[in-house]
Order: structure tokens, then C-alpha cells, then sequence
């Protein structure tokens, strides 16, 4: 499995998960709503947006949005060896790993 298919494998099984948590808005939650997936309901897309409200600056979730519509994005950003990429991947993989947990 390419590193590219486990990123949109994570990303859809953050996706999967279910939330009794009320949406709220931020630039996660509008992307999450706007991927047009089937899981992306607001309560779900909202606890998202909660996750990423906890663990990442504002414009570390603009970035992150901009992974909804451009997955191979995702990937360039991984794979940069500039050093302030490598540090947003490793803020943005905490955030999925916590978004997952939380979301469920």
C-alpha cells in the first residue's frame, strides 16, 4: 500500500467515524462538508473541527482544509524536507491520530 493510499485511507476512515457532538465552524469542519463523502455529516465534520480547534493554529487548519480538496497535496507536504513542513506533518498526524479517537 502506497504512503498516498494510507493517507486517503486514514482520511476516510476519519471520515467513517461517528459523533454525537454538534457541528461547529471552522476550516475543517467547511472542508469536511464540502468533500462531498456520504460520513461527512455536520456532527461528525463539527468533532472534527473540535479536534482540530485543540491541537492546531489557525493556520495550521487552513492548511490542513486545503488535504480535503487536494489529497495529493497531503502527500507533497509529507514527503518536503523542508524543516517547516516536517513539523506541520508531524502537528497534522497528531491531529488525525487524535480526531480518529475522539470521533468515533
Amino acid at each position: 500500500m502506497t504512503r498516498t493510499t494510507l493517507l486517503a485511507a486514514a482520511l476516510a476512515a476519519l471520515l467513517a467515524g461517528l459523533s454525537a457532538e454538534p457541528a461547529a465552524a471552522g476550516p475543517i469542519s467547511s472542508a469536511c462538508l464540502g468533500s462531498g463523502r456520504a460520513q461527512a455529516t455536520p456532527q461528525l465534520c463539527g468533532c472534527i473541527q473540535q479536534v482540530a480547534d485543540q491541537t492546531l493554529s489557525r493556520a495550521d487548519q487552513r492548511a490542513a482544509a486545503k488535504f480535503f480538496r487536494d489529497p495529493h497535496q497531503a502527500q507533497e507536504v509529507r514527503q518536503s524536507s523542508r524543516p517547516r513542513d516536517e513539523a506541520f506533518w508531524l502537528r497534522y498526524r497528531d491531529f488525525g491520530a487524535r480526531a480518529e479517537a475522539y470521533c468515533r
